[in-house]
């Protein structure tokens, strides 16, 4: 693994076909990485010079590069050379499994192995084998996907190489409602703040909503309002993390009191603070707060 001199970070993608390489590459484009599947790879280097030219906004690149690109794809160990030469940070990624495991996979999705169009799948394998084996020296992680679920896969690659990226592209999604409307029907999790003294029986604050600083201030200085703080917080900073691990790129967290107009308006709105001070990407939306 090389160190950046400028530029984007790259990882290449790379190993068995039927080992797993575009499951990969959706964890990382769901990560925010800009990705291509099947690049020749005589064309990353054009790449890399599009991508740091002034004004670029990509910051990281998933690429894959295999037996798919044919005559092209012995020109991957030069490519590498060039990107350490030129200091551009990229990791190697190899993914692999074994026979029997990839001689099911071809089967159970009825396609030709690249390196044997008209032979047979195993023949490919083991000529696939031998022709990656030197770049599989040189990988910086080698996954065994044999055992592995698609989402054990996001799960690993969250935690060995895209890691902390997850908290700033997770999107955590506040939404206040009022129960007398329903529960939102893409809320991941539901929290009910009705205990808390409610904002309509103030005659000065009933017109308002959840976004006035009156009630907002009535809100957070409610008997009731730090108890709860202290219990939920630690709670979502539990979970949190470990919902970005999975790589999962949503999460709707509901806030609830009667009418969705006062008390969830004005702990959505904490909670979503809260969080982008934090580090993640947060938004509220109050699906209520303009019901009667």
């Amino acid at each position: 693994m090389t160190l950046a001199a400028g530029g984007p970070r790259f990882v290449i993608l790379s190993g068995l076909s039927g080992a797993g390489k575009t499951q990969a590459l959706d964890a990382f484009e769901d990560a925010g990485y800009f990705c291509i599947d099947n690049l020749p790879p005589q064309l990353v280097p054009t790449l890399v010079d599009l991508l740091r030219h002034e004004g670029s906004k990509v910051e990281h690149v998933a690429v894959v590069c295999d037996a798919r690109g044919g005559e092209y794809f012995g020109q991957l160990g030069a490519m590498l050379l060039e990107l350490k030469e030129r200091e551009v940070e990229y990791s190697l990624v190899f993914l692999e499994a074994s026979e029997e495991t990839l001689v099911r996979r071809f089967k159970e999705t009825r396609r030709r192995h690249p390196l044997a169009p008209e032979g047979s799948v195993l023949d490919g394998i083991r000529a696939e084998r031998s022709l990656l084996a030197g770049l599989r020296e040189r990988a910086d992680l080698i996954i065994d996907t044999g055992e592995l679920s698609s989402q054990q896969l996001r799960s690993r690659l969250n935690e060995q190489l895209i890691g902390e990226r997850r908290r700033s592209t997770i999107v955590f999604a506040f939404v206040s409602f009022g129960y007398k409307y329903g529960i939102p029907i893409d809320a991941d999790l539901l929290f009910d703040v009705r205990f808390l003294p409610n904002p309509y029986w103030d005659l000065d604050l009933r017109s308002l909503t959840g976004l006035d600083p009156a009630v907002r201030d009535f809100v957070l200085a409610s008997e009731g309002f730090d108890d709860y703080t202290e219990r939920l917080l630690p709670l979502l900073d539990y979970l949190f993390p470990r919902y970005a691990a999975e790589g999962k790129a949503h999460l709707t967290v509901g806030i609830g009191c009667t009418g969705g107009r006062h008390r969830s308006v004005s702990i959505a709105e904490y909670l979503a603070g809260h969080y982008k001070q934090q580090g993640y990407t947060a938004i509220v939306r109050h699906r209520d707060i303009a019901r009667g």
